[in-house]
């Protein structure tokens, strides 16, 4: 079921959401200060691309400079990358058949905003984590 969905997926919102991310990534890595936050960049583009299966989580010894990055993060980058998912979960949820894909949209919103001091983990590794998923679990 879950490589059904991640086609599905693919086809009409992980591709496009995974070209935003790649080039919202490529623009934090033309500076130096810029690099953690393409690399966290990238890896939810991954992410974006095939999420079913995988589950994000809280990373441990993650503090005060995961947060202060969170907040230059959701001013540049994190509010346009949040829309795109909102804009394709409601498209979506048009149709019957997109309707799990768009809740999946809207799940990842949370981390699009809020991507420093997360991991993506397999759903099978999220007991290994502690408690509940800290994001979007599919």
């Amino acid at each position: 079921m879950k490589l059904l969905l991640n086609l599905i997926w693919l086809v009409l919102s992980g591709f496009w959401m995974f070209l935003g991310y790649m080039i919202v990534g490529a623009l934090w890595c033309l500076t130096i200060v810029g690099i953690p936050f393409g690399l966290a960049s990238f890896r939810i583009g991954r992410f974006a691309l095939w999420p079913f299966g995988r589950t994000v989580v809280l990373r441990a010894g993650a503090g005060v400079p995961s947060g202060v990055g969170n907040i230059f993060w959701f001013i540049l980058s994190g509010v346009w990358l949040a829309i795109g998912h909102v804009v394709t979960g409601f498209l979506l949820c048009v149709t019957i058949i997109g309707i799990p894909l768009g809740l999946a949209n809207f799940k990842m919103v949370q981390v699009s905003l809020l991507p420093l001091g997360r991991e993506i983990v397999p759903t099978s590794q999220v007991r290994r984590y502690g408690d509940a998923p800290a994001g979007p679990s599919f």
